[in-house]
């Protein structure tokens, strides 16, 4: 299997741009257009009708598929949706290239902790994953929220709905800092990133210790200290 978050843009400079402030390494300037921190691989497509979503790559998803009602066909592969409507691409192998992300040097946000989803169909959401081959990682209900890996490391942290007190935008990349991530944000302040929220919720006072962030395709980012 080969894994990739796939985000659109409006216009690929822009997007090229945006990915290279943060420190990303562009491993491939054609099709497919591809960058990464050392952690996730992400493909920007310029392609109209493209959205953002979670690309997959395997030989046969012919049993895999078997175990869903709803999937649109498309050229090298299949399109389904997951409870919490991010879409997810399941594609032919010989379409996907594998590669050694951690080869690839971290970008300045920090340590990735995989994509983020809210999802008001919380169990659902985890046995959708689960028939994908992800496998549960840690938390659950009562903490309204549960990790998921796949054999590639992603992890799909699925967010129970009004667990959190701020923008969400399904999927988001999540990055954790610690003490650290106000040094992060200073670095995305000084590379004049645009912030979509400044988070001061989880600060006793008042700081702006979390933000987020969206690409120019809008895929977002959450950078945070834990």
């Amino acid at each position: 299997m080969n894994t990739r978050i796939q985000t659109p843009t409006p216009n690929l400079e822009d997007s090229l741009n945006f990915y290279k402030q943060l420190g990303f390494t562009v491993v491939s300037d054609k099709n497919p257009i591809l960058v990464s921190d050392g952690t996730v691989l992400i493909e920007i497509n310029p392609n109209r009708f493209a959205r953002a979503g979670i690309k997959l790559f395997d030989e046969n998803w012919t049993l895999v598929l078997e175990q869903f009602k709803n999937v649109a066909p498309m050229a090298n592969g299949h399109l389904l949706s997951d409870p919490s409507g991010t879409w997810i691409y399941l594609m032919e192998a010989d379409q996907g290239t594998k590669l050694d992300r951690q080869i690839f040097p971290k970008s300045v946000l920090g340590n990735s902790m995989g994509v983020s989803l809210e999802s008001i169909a919380f169990k659902d959401s985890i046995t959708f994953y689960e028939k994908l081959g992800f496998k549960k990682e840690e938390g659950n209900l009562s903490q309204g929220w549960t990790s998921l890996k796949n054999k590639d490391g992603l992890i799909v942290t699925i967010m129970k709905d009004n667990a959190c007190p701020h923008l969400f935008f399904n999927p988001s990349l999540t990055y954790f800092n610690g003490a650290k991530n106000e040094k992060v944000i200073e670095t995305i302040r000084s590379s004049e990133i645009p912030i979509t929220e400044e988070i001061t919720y989880f600060n006793s006072e008042g700081a702006v210790d979390n933000i987020i962030i969206r690409d120019p395709g809008g895929l977002g980012f959450f950078i945070f200290n834990d």
